[in-house]
């Protein structure tokens, strides 16, 4: 029983690792072969892309930083969704059986969800009446 489990435990994390390596070995392999697309001149380019639209004008440069504090609070919840729902499989899948707990695991899901599609429609009320203000 407890072999079982350390094997499903161990053979997941091969697994996982196994994907991830080839994810960056893949990026690693297409950063080399277009040296144009993540170079010194192209990340030069939109450093100056960057101080063109800053200095075009002071309500440009204010919608940028907060554009960029909205992407950033949008990733941290992203991050936050996936480890709730990461939590919450493998509160399932460690069950054994017990109906209590995969109840919790899977109100856990449903929060979790309904928790993003709260602030994904919370953002694209913002992006409207925003983008209608400007």
């Amino acid at each position: 029983m407890i072999s079982t489990k350390i094997t499903r435990i161990v053979s997941t994390f091969v697994l996982t690792c196994a994907l991830l390596a080839g994810f960056f070995i893949g990026t690693t392999v297409s950063a080399l072969t277009e040296p144009d697309k993540y170079g010194l001149d192209a990340t030069a380019g939109m450093v100056d892309a960057y101080k063109d639209q800053v200095g075009a004008s002071s309500d440009n440069f204010l919608a940028t930083r907060v554009g960029s504090l909205i992407g950033l609070v949008l990733s941290f919840i992203g991050v936050l969704f996936l480890v709730l729902m990461i939590f919450a499989g493998l509160s399932w899948m460690t069950a054994q059986g017990n109906s209590e707990k995969v109840t919790k695991a899977k109100d856990l899901m449903i929060n979790a969800i309904i928790g993003l599609i709260i602030v994904l429609a919370a953002y694209a009320i913002t992006a409207f009446v925003g983008d209608k203000l400007i």
